[in-house]
């Protein structure tokens, strides 16, 4: 055989492994074709590829192992069972290994990771982090962008994996990728970021130590819209952990611009800006007052009016948290218009955790003084929530917060026009509720008394059934003891008949 010829079989081989491996990825981009693919054992056809010496077929047998672990648990697990996984740790961490295939391995590493923490945690064990740090610090943006993907999936899981993450050194690398110009990249570093801070005080301080807060602050105004989400969400995943925290964001000087974001077109946008402020509200009065100050509660409940769903959520409980603290805040949020919109956020929403959350809003405004529960009572909102807290097809949640509410703003409320119905309507662990109220008011206000009596309320609690001795029988008898005897007595059922029988008995002279 020639020279010649020899070197046709090789360029032939070549054509052909080229060939295959191409055909692979573009079945595997398909998930119809998943199945079939590994019932042929693809696994251990592809796993040599990765090591061949022609680079296109090197990178193109770990886009094709990517996109096959990318599809399910059970192909991604093929893959850490293979033995594929430090065969790839060892080419990214190469420093003459070409970009294509750097990013194509680091696309299998977050294929495997994204499904599970015991996958990640493979990941992991056969000494990824330590490579991807390296590609991290490559010049090549692609190749760091690739890599952050794959610390964002690793560390997304638990808390456990996230200190693995940081032990690695990643932190202070996302922190400089943030820095650099290109946007996908500042995406992916945000996200990651975003996905270490969640999970515990320690991380999130770990990520403030780094200074990452002041380089997140610096991108709230950027014109694109998922560096927006990605940067709201990870300052959301910082603030909630505790107060300092949260106060060195709003250090930041992130206020008021940020509150410009909550009429973003982009929905993720508003809603990550609004979990923000929940998340800063909830911590101390101080904070919920700074929100006020910059026109925080009014921006978050004209966002409320513009929004629906799940989107609402975040500013439903940011109004309540602002105002749990003081009877002040809640103040500023009734005088902000805040009631009538959760009302009608109320009446919307059909989501029973929606609708538990702004029971539970309301209930935190209510609560304080009878002017507060006064601005809950005039909006109509006792008989929604004793509809929700009755209806058997809510969930036990709503159920529980719309009774709580409703108690905690009925002990408060003076405002007998709204107390009224719900003589004829509540249950009687309510109704004790209402009647204590009465029993408080009707001695000092002679309109109320006579009012009660034309209104049929002083007849309909007479024919409520108290057990002697009970909350309830007391509070009936300090209203009775309000009016006349002869009053009470025309009022009492079967009065009427005792009336009757005393004309029948009766014997004109």
């Amino acid at each position: 055989m020639s020279q010649r010829q020899i070197l046709q079989v090789f360029e032939q081989y070549q054509k052909a492994r080229t060939q295959f491996v191409q055909t692979v990825a573009d079945l595997a981009a398909r998930p119809q074709n998943t199945e079939t693919l590994q019932n042929a054992g693809v696994m251990s056809l592809l796993r040599p590829l990765l090591l061949d010496a022609v680079p296109t077929i090197q990178q193109t047998a770990a886009l094709a192992l990517g996109r096959l672990a990318n599809y399910n648990d059970d192909l991604a697990e093929a893959v850490v069972k293979g033995d594929i996984l430090p065969q790839l740790v060892f080419s990214l961490a190469e420093q003459n290994t070409q970009r294509f295939y750097k990013k194509a391995a680091a696309f299998v590493l977050r294929a495997v990771a994204k499904h599970s923490p015991e996958l990640a945690q493979a990941v992991v064990d056969c000494g990824a982090l330590d490579a991807l740090v390296i590609s991290l610090e490559e010049f090549d943006p692609g190749v760091k962008e690739a890599a952050a993907w794959a610390i964002c999936y690793i560390a997304r899981h638990n808390a456990q994996l996230s200190q693995a993450v940081v032990d690695a050194g990643v932190v202070p690398l996302l922190v400089l990728c943030m820095q650099e110009p290109e946007i996908a990249l500042k995406r992916v570093a945000a996200s990651a970021l975003s996905d270490i801070a969640k999970h515990s005080p320690e991380l999130a301080q770990t990520v403030v130590d780094t200074g990452a807060i002041a380089h997140l602050a610096q991108m709230i105004l950027n014109p694109d819209a998922k560096l927006k989400r990605q940067v709201f969400s990870a300052l959301s995943q910082i603030a909630k952990h505790s107060v300092d925290v949260a106060e060195m964001v709003v250090e930041a000087e992130i206020f008021p611009a940020a509150l410009v974001c909550l009429k973003d077109p982009d929905e993720y946008v508003r809603k990550n800006v609004a979990t923000l402020i929940r998340e800063i509200t909830k911590h101390t009065p101080e904070l919920s007052q700074m929100i006020v100050n910059v026109g925080g509660v009014a921006a978050v409940i004209d966002y409320l009016g513009d929004s629906r769903g799940n989107v609402r959520l975040p500013g439903i409980m940011m109004l309540g948290y602002v105002a749990t603290h003081s009877e002040n805040l809640a103040m500023a949020v009734i005088v902000s218009k805040g009631v009538p919109q959760l009302a009608i956020c109320l009446e919307e929403e059909q989501e029973d955790h929606i609708k538990a959350a702004t029971a539970w809003a309301f209930g935190q405004i209510g609560r304080h003084t009878p002017e507060h529960a006064k601005a809950i009572a005039v909006a109509n909102v006792f008989p929604k929530l004793l509809n929700l807290y009755l209806d058997s097809e809510s969930s036990e949640d709503l159920q529980v917060k719309a009774k709580k509410a409703l108690k905690s703003i009925l002990q408060k409320c003076t405002y007998l026009p709204a107390l009224e119905p719900l003589l004829y309507e509540a249950p009687s662990n309510v109704l004790k509720h209402v009647i204590c109220q009465f029993s408080k008011v009707l001695p000092h206000d002679s309109k109320a008394r006579r009012l009660f009596v034309t209104s049929g309320g002083l007849k309909k609690v007479q024919e409520i059934k108290a057990e002697p001795g009970s909350a309830i029988q007391e509070y009936i008898n300090a209203i009775n003891s309000c009016y006349p005897e002869e009053i009470v007595r025309y009022y009492s059922p079967g009065y009427s008949e005792i009336l009757l029988e005393r004309i029948d008995n009766y014997q004109p002279v």
